[in-house]
């Protein structure tokens, strides 16, 4: 089955009849479609197609505070031109009338992710483009902006042209004579404008279920996050005896619980050493950094790992890792923690990531991991960072946390409750992810469906508003 046919099924009626489109690419039109090159939906010269300067003219030097715009592959990708800072002065912006957009240009990036598409928006700020833009302006009486965008960005058929031509990948790169030479299916403007407010609609309740998915998953983060929280600083048993913590603004706590400072729950705390990249090797023992925490969970996450080599009796020998001990961010996401697995077990961790080993008044290192994931140790945290535009913690600061400690049955009680809840909260996140993607699938096979001819939107005319109304809340 096709991609668009497994989202569509037979929800949409396909044309009566279809020609070769003589486009290997492309296989089958709609008999009342045609086929063009890019070339002959452009304005003639200059006008048409242009790529961005090249050479010294857009040098850091030629940069200014305050001035006119340079845009770039980011502002395509993620189709927001509030992006970039770069910005070049009124001389030098005159200098360059040749480079400038303006609302309804199509650019189309060259390198790396080459080949994505966006129209320039009616609000966006006067600029230039820079060496990684395509800029293109069609014939309006030949195709529409909007509907030349959709087939660039979100076709496969048109896709697969611009790798073939680019030698097997797009990340080769792109040039004017590729895009000329691409062929488009081609339907009137009158269909053309059709298809757009037919997609204008179906798109948008398929964007309103994408959003409602997004608060979900952010409403259940808000709620994980508060389980944690009230289960290491309340426990579980609502019907326990409280008393005060004596500490103003921990406020109250189980009575059987002790309040004390982190360092007496450590045999000792430490950081990695610096200069460990010249010990970077394919093989050898994890590197633990950063990108290995996270602060949705205390597992290390691996998807992003480094191994290094360090030489025999090396200084860093003191902060290998053995399992059960807690590595805590000391920069960036302060407190961002995991409690040490057999897959990390035997590594060492970088110069950002304490290294907390528990002494023998801590049952439970992940109790102890899911206190410092909790708000009331981040808040601890951001409370005692220090430093300029990069907030970091010392090795006294994670020393001198409170902790509300309970007894040692307690604490393994409420690790488990903890995973157990964390488990359910996963799937319920990853279910919203999964119904995401399948929106995000279904909304591009549409998109690509209609725009290559493979529906029949030509009879679809907009519902009455109170139908619109019932759609959008079911």
């Amino acid at each position: 089955m096709t991609e668009w046919g497994r989202f569509m099924g037979n929800k949409y009626r396909a044309y009566a009849e279809y020609i070769d489109s003589n486009v290997e690419m492309l296989g089958d039109i709609p008999s009342c479609w045609s086929t063009k090159q890019v070339r002959y939906l452009l304005k003639d010269g200059a006008e048409g197609i242009k790529i961005g300067p090249f050479g010294s003219a857009l040098k850091l030097e030629n940069m200014v505070e305050s001035g006119f715009n340079v845009y770039g592959q980011e502002n395509v990708i993620k189709r927001d031109f509030t992006l970039g800072k770069r910005r070049i002065s009124e001389d030098k912006y005159t200098e360059m009338q040749v480079y400038k957009i303006f609302p309804n240009d199509l650019l189309i990036t060259m390198m790396g992710t080459s080949g994505k598409c966006e129209l320039v928006p009616e609000n966006f700020e006067p600029g230039i483009i820079d060496s990684h833009l395509i800029r293109l302006r069609v014939k309006k009486d030949k195709i529409l902006p909007r509907f030349f965008r959709l087939l660039i960005d979100e076709c496969h058929e048109i896709e697969n042209q611009i790798k073939v031509s680019g030698k097997g990948s797009i990340m080769h790169g792109l040039n004017s004579s590729i895009i000329k030479a691409l062929q488009l299916p081609l339907p009137s403007i009158d269909e053309q404008e059709n298809i757009l407010d037919f997609l204008d609609h179906e798109t948008a309740k398929i964007d309103t279920l994408i959003e409602k998915q997004q608060q979900l998953i952010k409403l259940l983060k808000e709620k994980r996050q508060a389980v944690i929280s009230h289960a290491v600083t309340k426990g579980l048993n609502p019907d326990v005896a409280m008393r005060d913590s004596g500490v103003e603004w921990l406020g109250e706590v189980p009575a059987h619980w002790v309040v004390t400072r982190a360092k007496f729950l450590f045999d000792f705390v430490t950081s990695g050493s610096r200069g460990w990249a010249e010990h970077y090797s394919d093989e050898g023992s994890l590197f633990f950094r950063i990108a290995n925490l996270t602060r949705d969970t205390i597992e290390p996450k691996m998807e992003s790992t480094q191994k290094v080599r360090p030489p025999s009796g090396s200084e860093g020998e003191r902060s290998k890792i053995n399992k059960g001990d807690l590595l805590i961010s000391i920069t960036a996401d302060l407190g961002s923690v995991c409690v040490a697995n057999d897959k990390i077990g035997g590594g060492y961790v970088s110069q950002h990531v304490a290294l907390c080993r528990a002494n023998g008044n801590v049952e439970s290192s992940r109790w102890l991991g899911y206190f410092i994931l909790s708000d009331l140790a981040k808040e601890q945290f951001i409370g005692s960072g220090y430093g300029g535009t990069k907030i970091q913690l010392s090795l006294e600061d994670i020393r001198e946390l409170w902790i509300i400690q309970p007894a040692g049955k307690d604490q393994i009680e409420i690790a488990s409750y903890i995973d157990e809840q964390l488990e359910k909260f996963s799937k319920l996140i990853g279910f919203a992810e999964e119904q995401i993607n399948l929106s995000k699938e279904r909304r591009t096979a549409l998109i690509s469906a209609a725009v290559t001819g493979k529906i029949d939107v030509r009879d679809w005319q907009a519902p009455e508003q109170n139908q619109v109304n019932k759609e959008a809340a079911a």
